[in-house]
């Protein structure tokens, strides 16, 4: 199943977060019970040509690709979808002229002025009938508008009101730095969770997806009844600190 078509059905997913370019990587964690694997080239260390390399091992799995383009680089949201991404991140939409150039390059026409080049993901999506896929792909690949910063929270109804905007998907970090006014770096901060909430229910009444990283994995039940699908866990590096700590933890308990 695709990735709108499991939102579709109400699944919450989880994705793996993504920085190391490398796609060797990437295979271990197609591996893990993750039920997406997202590329990240804002913050990560991806680049066109790693994210071009990590798609495939991604579409080899059957799990679904997202990648989060830098600020911005609205042609690389293109580009993910000709590589064989299913959703793209995109940061920083502050406003509803950011969210319609976003969308300009992730939809074909009428919704949108995406260039057609689908060489890679007609493979990838083992898709033989370029009709269909162009038939089909603006309803198949998913628009993620990041919601991080009060400009965009007081901008919200009309960023998903753009057509071609599929979701939000929330920086908790940034979006805690805006409204602590640069104090702190707080992604859990309670003073902050009802605007959290409100991003979810005003998403999903516009029919519209919503996402969110996850900092503290024991929040994810509440942010799940908020409305949020798509939870992203990761990088690598917190996963192995994590991993390892708990099978060290365990080894040495087995000492006593």
């Amino acid at each position: 199943m695709s990735l709108a078509s499991r939102f579709a059905a109400g699944e919450v997913l989880f994705t793996a977060w993504s920085n190391v370019p490398d796609a060797i990587t990437i295979e271990s964690l197609c591996q893990a019970p993750f039920d997406a694997v997202t590329l990240d080239m804002q913050h990560g260390g991806h680049s066109d040509d790693s994210v071009l390399r990590c798609l495939k091992p991604v579409a080899a799995s059957g799990k679904p690709g997202l990648v989060r383009i830098p600020v911005g680089r609205f042609d690389m949201a293109s580009r993910a979808l000709d590589f064989g991404a299913e959703a793209v991140i995109a940061p920083m939409i502050n406003s509803v002229d950011d969210a319609r150039a976003f969308a300009s390059f992730m939809k074909f026409p009428p919704l949108g002025e995406r260039s057609w080049g689908p060489a890679f993901a007609l493979a990838r999506r083992k898709e033989s009938d370029s009709a269909a896929l162009l038939a089909g792909d603006n309803a198949h690949t998913l628009a993620f508008a990041m919601i991080e910063t009060r400009r965009a929270y007081e901008a919200l109804d009309d960023i998903l009101a753009v057509k071609g905007i599929d979701g939000v998907f929330v920086g908790p970090s940034d979006l805690s730095i805006a409204w602590t006014d640069g104090a702190k770096v707080a992604p859990t901060l309670e003073d902050m969770m009802e605007a959290v909430g409100i991003i979810a229910a005003r998403a999903r009444a516009a029919g519209k997806r919503a996402g969110i990283y996850l900092g503290d994995m024991s929040i994810a039940g509440r942010q799940a009844k908020m409305g949020y699908q798509l939870f992203a866990v990761g990088p690598e590096a917190r996963l192995m600190s994590t991993g390892a700590r708990a099978l060290i933890d365990q080894a040495r308990a087995s000492f006593t």
